[in-house]
């Protein structure tokens, strides 16, 4: 299977890729909505999608795009995220003058940047893609912050291991499939769905209530605004379920308390 994702090869992205199918090709892509549109193009048959992080909380941009394009979530699967300061062989840590990595990755290791006030930190799209684009201009004074598996596919040397301020880091990723192929595992006990209301009062205590008195366990709750009409909201929720049986209820409950309604997958919960 060809899974595109966002980022280089050696990302936490690719290594969600590889937990969720083994044998996948990596297709990378620079942005997230290119991503989906290799999708929709039928360049991939899926695509990694990281979709929250224990930290930093939720990929905003990838509830949208998810409910912007036909698909469905068929997998998920939680890294464990390390961070490690990279840099080219040879290179001692005193040498560093600048750190780049993606914004979320240089947030998470505030802690060790703030104890090495002379590396500037410098915003990029990807922490695998800092490493390659260090190795590739030979920048001796210059460090990453990635993945040990970047390290490893881009030559470089780890300066310092675990780097990251918190250890219980980890990031939620979808494995997401074109709606018309997507299939659902035997062994599916959670579904994603998102849904909008009625701009009036009591609307939302009411849909979750519903669920409630089904007996349905929500594990997250999003809002995002609907593009177009201001105070207006899609709210995004993952629950636990029994089977088939009860996912059709939650769908059949909601539509009585939802102006709209979609759902957007029914998948295996995650294990560590």
């Amino acid at each position: 299977m060809k899974v595109a994702i966002q980022g280089e090869p050696g990302s936490f992205s690719h290594e969600a890729a590889l937990k969720m199918d083994a044998g996948a090709e990596i297709l990378p892509c620079a942005l997230s909505a290119e991503v989906f549109k290799a999708l929709e193009e039928g360049r991939a048959d899926a695509a990694a999608v990281p979709i929250e992080n224990s930290l930093a909380g939720s990929v905003l941009e990838h509830f949208d795009l998810l409910l912007t394009h036909d698909v469905r979530v068929e997998r998920e699967a939680l890294v464990r995220i390390h961070h490690n300061l990279i840099a080219m062989p040879g290179v001692a840590i005193g040498e560093i003058q600048r750190v780049s990595s993606h914004p979320v990755a240089l947030a998470q290791c505030r802690r060790f940047l703030a104890a090495h006030p002379q590396m500037e930190t410098i915003a990029f799209y990807d922490t695998a893609g800092s490493v390659k684009h260090l190795m590739e201009k030979c920048e001796r004074n210059a460090a990453g912050i990635a993945s040990t598996a970047a390290a490893k596919l881009y030559g470089a040397a780890i300066l310092e291991a675990g780097i990251e301020d918190n250890p219980e880091n980890y990031t939620r990723f979808f494995l997401v499939r074109r709606a018309a192929e997507a299939t659902v595992d035997p062994g599916t006990n959670k579904m994603s769905v998102a849904f909008a209301l009625e701009h009036r009062p009591g609307t939302l205590v009411g849909a979750l209530n519903a669920l409630a008195v089904l007996g349905t366990n929500l594990t997250k709750i999003e809002s995002r605004p609907v593009h177009g009409k201001p105070w207006e909201y899609i709210f995004y929720v993952d629950c636990k379920i029994a089977g088939p049986a009860e996912a059709d209820l939650v769908l059949k409950v909601l539509k009585n308390h939802c102006s709209t309604i979609r759902e957007l997958g029914r998948y295996p919960e995650a294990r560590l």
